[in-house]
């Protein structure tokens, strides 16, 4: 006796690029696999999924649920948003964390990859999380509360590369004391001289006013996003994600950017536990075991590149201010014997702390021990 399997889900996978997508599908009562290349189109894609559910529908299945996954890559989270607004359930697959063949040289293809995805999605569907790890999607108003950091942090590295270039440009001439940062610096520019006694060069003086009027410009953009960011604390409510950031500010070694780094990038998404917030930062180790072999290949370097970062140079700002504080007493403590090499070992583990630290007191609001506070 053969019993009917009811079918409720319709299930695609999309490989997205930037001039067309490619659509798998499993249709309930169809037993090809459709496979449909369209352009980077959203309103053609959903009356593509439309028409695969009447075709379902047409042959006796009944369909409840339709669910939509794709990497997540430069077009963002727009569009698992906009399918979710016309009541598709969309799912953002992180791109590192389905298999791959492990072959030296294999076929990828955009039919191929979008294969594995559609197999990687249905074994999520079906329970099994080790297929594969979906990212949290973010709304509008989430995505723009990181704009200003990261502005910020590109215009930092702009200005430092503008520098470096504009030392370089002199070291060429032998002159080596010239600070382009300095508030006289332009002026200053006039008047440098070469060891031989003479003036720069006129095509290397046009280069540096250059050099030095995209400086002026780029040190005035980040003054303008910290004043704007001053401001909005100033009028913000005092909760949510923006209370947070007072929060964080108030410990004596935190700048206000990197209190508004670490709550709009992690300390504000609902995360599970502290493992959960390691994990996320991607401080945690990458055991390497095999038979009697175990060892630690360091960090696994899998979560946010920019808390990472951010919380390693806090980890050494931290024991300079805080240097009263139970966690600076045991870094003291496993770092005695003075090596170079623990002290670098030991110093992520004192950012993965300080992290968990951090996520408490936003979170549930414990204080530390011995850690110094502004006032509020």
């Amino acid at each position: 006796m053969s019993v009917k399997r009811r079918w409720r889900l319709l299930h695609k996978a999309v490989e997205m690029s930037l001039s067309s997508w490619l659509v798998a599908s499993i249709v309930p009562g169809i037993e090809r696999h459709p496979l449909k290349k369209l352009d980077t189109d959203e309103n053609a894609l959903l009356k593509l999924l439309h028409r695969w559910r009447d075709e379902a529908v047409k042959a006796g299945r009944k369909i409840t649920r339709i669910a939509v996954a794709f990497e997540a890559g430069r077009d963002g989270f727009w569009l698992a948003r906009l399918l979710r607004a016309h009541n598709i359930e969309a799912y953002v697959m992180h791109p590192n964390s389905s298999a791959v063949s492990r072959e030296h040289r294999h076929a990828k293809t955009d039919r191929l990859d979008t294969e594995l995805l559609k197999r990687a999605f249905l074994g999520w569907l079906r329970g099994e999380p080790d297929h594969c790890s979906m990212t949290m999607i973010p709304t509008i108003a989430e995505e723009d509360a990181r704009r200003p950091n990261r502005e910020r942090e590109n215009l930092v590295g702009q200005r430092t590369r503008i520098v470096n270039r504009m030392k370089a440009c002199v070291a060429h001439f032998g002159i080596r004391n010239f600070k382009p940062t300095l508030r006289k610096a332009s002026e200053r520019l006039e008047t440098l001289s070469t060891p031989e006694g003479g003036s720069l060069p006129p095509n290397t003086l046009a280069e540096m006013r250059r050099d030095m009027a995209r400086l002026r410009f780029v040190i005035d953009q980040i003054k303008e996003i910290e004043v704007t960011r001053l401001r909005e604390l100033e009028k913000a409510p005092k909760e949510g994600p923006h209370a947070m950031v007072r929060l964080l500010a108030r410990v004596i070694g935190v700048g206000l950017e990197t209190a508004d780094m670490l709550v709009h990038e992690i300390l504000s998404r609902n995360l599970r536990d502290q493992r959960a917030v390691a994990r996320f930062a991607g401080l945690t180790g990458a055991p390497d075991e095999s038979g009697r072999k175990s060892r630690e290949k360091g960090l696994a370097k899998a979560g946010n590149a920019r808390v990472r970062r951010g919380m390693i140079q806090l980890a050494w700002r931290f024991l300079r201010f805080q240097n009263d504080s139970a966690l600076a007493q045991w870094y003291r403590a496993v770092t005695k014997d003075g090596r170079g090499a623990i002290r670098k070992i030991m110093i992520v583990a004192l950012a993965r702390k300080l992290l968990i630290m951090f996520w408490r007191m936003v979170t549930v609001g414990e204080i530390p021990e011995n850690v110094a506070l502004r006032g509020a």
